[in-house]
């Protein structure tokens, strides 16, 4: 039974491919989706992967500074057993256990469109609220949302408090809807501004929020979720003529910019049969991580797959040792 639990929220801050292996449509590494809805998503053993690694890196960093004049830099391997302690330990010989961190999927909250007005919207569906608001729930925080009657077909709700993206119409891509103020989405875009938008974001962006949400018919949100995706064109070059190769040519599916992302994250007691750190303890080490940004995905070397975090409630205040 997990103790302890939180909800993590992901900023897309570079494209972001999480890849479903080979596509047989026309592209040809398409990103993961939900089987019934189609929304992207990041299946939860890539993020908690992503959080051994981070948790790892942190070990190495604090292992070389205890090194001496001329000693060589630690490596720490992903079998180490402050690693698996935290995450977990399966496969081969010897003692095997469940780890004591559980992330769940990531799944989508907001997804940003090309607005004619206002640059660009982010969009959602009263479906993706709901299903942010049962997985908030899941983790034992309610949010107090009241949700309107769904937008009607052709229509899409926006800020009752003046919205940007209305020049008589809304325009996304090369769709137009009829804009309906609703007060509930100045509600929604205050919330996530003050809880799911990464510290450190300034004025501009907390402040663009409710002028550039808008709550689309469900169809249309799916439809965006679909065909809006980033798609990138790669190409090897011959390192003498400097030409593309006529074999080394693909396509990568990729989350754009400013989408926004949601995964609940759970703790409970190590499973060791060793250590007594409870599901505080756990959190408490997470929470040393300083978790600002990770990097999910694939194209790590080309700068791609960085996310901006925000717990929420935020994470306890990693303990201080004593000296």
């Amino acid at each position: 039974m997990f103790e302890k639990k939180r909800m993590l929220f992901l900023y897309v801050e570079t494209p972001l491919h999480v890849g479903a292996g080979k596509g047989a449509g026309g592209v040809d590494l398409p990103i993961q989706r939900e089987r019934a809805t189609g929304y992207p998503m990041v299946q939860s053993s890539g993020l908690k992967g992503c959080l051994r690694g981070v948790y790892r890196g942190k070990l190495k960093e604090e292992d070389n500074k205890l090194l001496k004049d001329g000693d060589k830099h630690v490596i720490v391997k992903d079998n180490d057993e402050r690693i698996t302690t935290l995450f977990g330990k399966a496969g081969g010989e010897g003692e095997n256990y469940a780890g004591a961190v559980a992330p769940g999927d990531a799944r989508l909250l907001l997804f940003p469109v090309r607005s004619l007005a206002g640059v660009f919207a982010w969009t959602t569906s009263i479906h993706a609220l709901e299903n942010f608001k049962r997985s908030a729930e899941l983790t034992g925080h309610k949010v107090d949302w009241e949700f309107p009657e769904k937008p009607d077909a052709g229509g899409a709700l926006v800020s009752a408090k003046g919205s940007d993206l209305v020049l008589g119409t809304i325009v996304l891509e090369e769709f137009s809807f009829t804009a309906k103020p609703s007060p509930v989405v100045d509600t929604v875009a205050e919330w996530l501004a003050k809880h799911a938008l990464p510290k450190g974001y300034d004025k501009y962006w907390t402040e663009s929020f409710p002028k550039r949400l808008c709550i689309l018919p469900e169809e249309d949100f799916r439809d965006f979720c679909t065909f809006a995706t980033e798609i990138q064109t790669h190409v090897k070059l011959d390192p003498a003529t400097k030409t593309a190769s006529n074999t080394a040519l693909w396509t990568t599916e990729s989350l754009p910019i400013d989408t926004l992302l949601y995964a609940p994250l759970m703790a409970t007691g190590v499973r060791d049969g060793k250590s007594a750190l409870d599901a505080e303890g756990v959190l408490n080490e997470l929470a040393g991580l300083e978790i600002t940004h990770l990097q999910l995905g694939g194209d790590e070397t080309t700068g791609q797959g960085w996310v901006g975090t925000r717990f929420y409630p935020e994470m306890p205040e990693a303990k201080k040792e004593e000296k």
